[in-house]
Formats: structure tokens, C-alpha cells, sequence
């Protein structure tokens, strides 16, 4: 694939780190990747938003944001109350396109989940995803909760006519309960996509390059990881 949508079923819940970890098995294996947010919220004009962060995480990845809007909301709201113009589902696939001529792997990461407005007309990250006419990984939560929330985006996706690339959990637990390791069985059936990924908690805060050591192992090979990536158990 080169362009890859990345959404969660909600916020805070490792989006961020999870396409960090994207970029980096794709620098690993010697590809091009550039990182698109296509609308940066609750952040200041001068502060590192979310493409930085993966850029600091992965390494060598074009970072661009197509808007900023100070408030920690949805894009579409926050864009209003900021009186800024909002971003348009089309203005992020063509944003993915142009990225996509001169790079091997785009990763598009949404704010929030799959159906948060992005403009007054209602406009989402899925009707990006289907202009770009691009795959979308979904990153889920560990435990109890998830299968619900999961299977809703992945309804969402097929409503919209998109293609679940698979899930990753966004922060695996070091301790992981007895929901969080039903849910690797369930996780696959609730999606009706595969688990690609375990992102550990706390991977965020790892030194970058031991982040990028790291997360190739974190991946399935689907995702370019290293092939090392087995379920725990």
C-alpha cells in the first residue's frame, strides 16, 4: 500500500505512537514514508504537534499538517470557534496524493475516531479514506469495551465502502487482564480484519532509538514488521 489511513476507535488510545511505529518499520526496511495530519487540534502555534512527535519517534519522515486549531476538540468545532477555515475531506485526499508521488508509504492519522467531523458539512476521515481510496488501519484499546467500539468503526468502514487493513492495541499492558487477552481471540471476529500489532504501553516514552530498534517486533509483516510479531501465549 502507499497510503494508509490511521484512526482509533476513540482518543487516547495510541494513535500517534502506533503510526510512529509505522514510520519506523517502514524506514527500517528502506522506504520513503511521509506522516499527514490533516488537522491538528489542542495545540499551540508553536508547540510539537502529532506529525512531530512521530518524526522525533521514527526518524527521517516528512511531517506536514494541513491546519492547526487551538482547542482540543473536534476539527470541525474547534476550527469554528477559532474562526478558521475547517479542512475538507478532499483537501486531505489530495494532500495524501501529492505526498504519495514522491514517498513509498503515506500515513494519514485522524483526529479521534473514524466519524469525527472534520467541516460543517459533515465531512470525516472516512470520506477522505474514500476519495484517497486508501485501506484504513484501526487501533483499538486492550480490554473490556473494545470488541463494542471495534466492531462499530469496523461497521462504520463497510458502510462507507472502505477496507479494514487490520487492528493494532495501541498499548498492550505489561500486565495484561483477562479481558485484554480474550480480546486477542475476539479482537479479529469483532473487526472482521486481523490484529497486526501490539504497541507495548509506555512506548512513547522510550528513547527514539530504542523506539526504532523496537517497533519492527511490535508488527505483523503485513504492516512491514519484522516477522517477529507472535500473539503473547
Amino acid at each position: 500500500m502507499t497510503v494508509l489511513f490511521v484512526t482509533g476507535t476513540g482518543t487516547g488510545i495510541g494513535k500517534t505512537v502506533t503510526t510512529a511505529a509505522l514510520a519506523a518499520a517502514a524506514l527500517a526496511g528502506g522506504r520513503s514514508v511521509a506522516v499527514l495530519k490533516p488537522a491538528q487540534t489542542g495545540v499551540g502555534a508553536d508547540e510539537p504537534g502529532d506529525a512531530a512527535e512521530v518524526a522525533r519517534l521514527a526518524g527521517a519522515v516528512t511531517a506536514a499538517e494541513l491546519a492547526r486549531f487551538p482547542e482540543p476538540l473536534a476539527p470541525a468545532t474547534a476550527a469554528a470557534r477559532a474562526g478558521l477555515a475547517p479542512v475538507g475531506p478532499q483537501e486531505v485526499a489530495d494532500a495524501a496524493e501529492k505526498l504519495a508521488a514522491s514517498h513509498d508509504l503515506v500515513l494519514v492519522e485522524g483526529a479521534g475516531g473514524l466519524l469525527v467531523r472534520f467541516d460543517a458539512v459533515g465531512g470525516t476521515l472516512a470520506d477522505a479514506a474514500r476519495l484517497a481510496d486508501a485501506p484504513v488501519l484501526v487501533v483499538t484499546e486492550a480490554g473490556l469495551g473494545t470488541l463494542n467500539a471495534t466492531a462499530l468503526t469496523a461497521l462504520a468502514l463497510r458502510t462507507h465502502g472502505l477496507r479494514c487493513a487490520g487492528t493494532v492495541i495501541g498499548s498492550w499492558p505489561a500486565e495484561p487482564d483477562l479481558a485484554s487477552r480474550c480480546n486477542l481471540d475476539d479482537l479479529p471476529a469483532a473487526a472482521d480484519a486481523p490484529l497486526l500489532g501490539l504497541v507495548p504501553e509506555g512506548a512513547g516514552s522510550l528513547p527514539p532509538g530504542a523506539f526504532r530498534s523496537a517497533a519492527p517486533g511490535w508488527l505483523a509483516p503485513a504492516l512491514g514488521g519484522s516477522g517477529a510479531f507472535r500473539l503473547p501465549g
